[in-house]
């Protein structure tokens, strides 16, 4: 008996428009569609006025003006390195995977995406709806929350 390669007959692969796909159809991060854009501005604008009122606790926002990036790159490091959503992804619904592996980038790569974000400019040049921050860091936006453990 021949091994079969490829899709089980009579089976569908992840409903994810071609122009939007970021990975192989059987990688783990293409079960959910991409995040639009809307709920990753959305999540955004959440964790900045959070790192606004965070950065607020040692130092003045206003007169200061690394602190609140400061607090965004920490909190991209650690929220998106090892549980893959920010408190504004939480509540937008959305995370941030491994393109590989459907799991979390972890610290370094999480932190290299958070400086290239508090850059901004490697977040507005988008391609196949991944900005140059994700394409550096190997990872992708998806809408839906992690699966339990």
């Amino acid at each position: 008996m021949a091994a079969h390669l490829g899709p089980v007959p009579g089976t569908r692969l992840p409903s994810v428009p071609v122009a939007q796909r970021t990975t192989s159809p059987g990688d783990p991060a293409v079960d959910d569609p991409p995040a639009s854009l809307a709920r990753r501005f959305g999540a955004l604008l959440v964790d900045w006025i959070l790192c606004l009122l965070a950065a607020g606790l040692f130092a003045d926002p206003r007169r200061d003006a690394w602190a609140a990036p400061l607090v965004l790159i920490g909190e991209y490091t650690f929220f998106v390195g090892f549980f893959a959503q920010t408190p504004g992804m939480w509540m937008a619904r959305i995370r941030c995977v491994a393109v590989g592996t459907g799991g979390p980038i972890g610290p370094v790569r999480a932190l290299v995406r958070g400086v290239l974000l508090a850059l901004l400019v490697p977040a507005l040049i988008m391609k196949d709806g991944r900005g140059l921050h994700d394409r550096a860091a190997g990872s992708v936006m998806l809408d839906g929350r992690p699966p339990r453990a």
